[in-house]
């Protein structure tokens, strides 16, 4: 369902595999993801602690919770999810490229394009990093000429 984009109806399958096994980490995460689909994120955030309380370090529930932390506003806590992955893997790109997303967020542009650039050097197909790395560095050049006309 989710493959169609019927998340709603995925959710409802996903809520039958929970009623009979709570702790089904797999339906956990999908759910959670579905629901992030549709800007649920509280009840996504639920699903991803759900799956934590489950299997504390599962890399996939921390980067999920992340994004769901960021889209609610939570850039401190979502990097602190960030972190949490990159002490269980070093090299993620994904954990590396959402921190930086998190850091450009709170206005931190020089550091966002640190863990952009990062990223890239462990995955230099990741689409998202290089994305973010371009438009970081546009906001920077825009920054210095802006603040160069205020100088002048």
């Amino acid at each position: 369902m989710c493959e169609y984009g019927n998340y709603e109806q995925a959710i409802l399958f996903y809520n039958q595999v929970l009623r009979a096994k709570p702790d089904n980490l797999d339906a956990l995460l999908d759910k959670g993801v579905a629901l992030q689909n549709i800007g649920r994120y509280k009840q996504a955030l639920n699903c991803f602690q759900k799956a934590l309380s489950v299997e504390p370090k599962n890399v996939t529930a921390l980067l999920n919770k992340g994004s769901a932390l960021h889209s609610l506003g939570k850039f401190n806590d979502a990097i602190s999810c960030y972190d949490e992955v990159l002490s269980i893997d070093k090299k993620s790109a994904m954990a590396l490229a959402y921190k930086g997303l998190s850091l450009g967020e709170q206005g931190l542009v020089k550091d966002a394009l640190m863990y952009f650039k990062k990223a890239l050097r462990i995955d230099s197909d990741y689409d998202l990093a290089q994305i973010s790395l371009d438009i970081a560095k546009k906001l920077i050049k825009e920054n210095l000429k802006n603040a160069k006309k205020t100088v002048d």
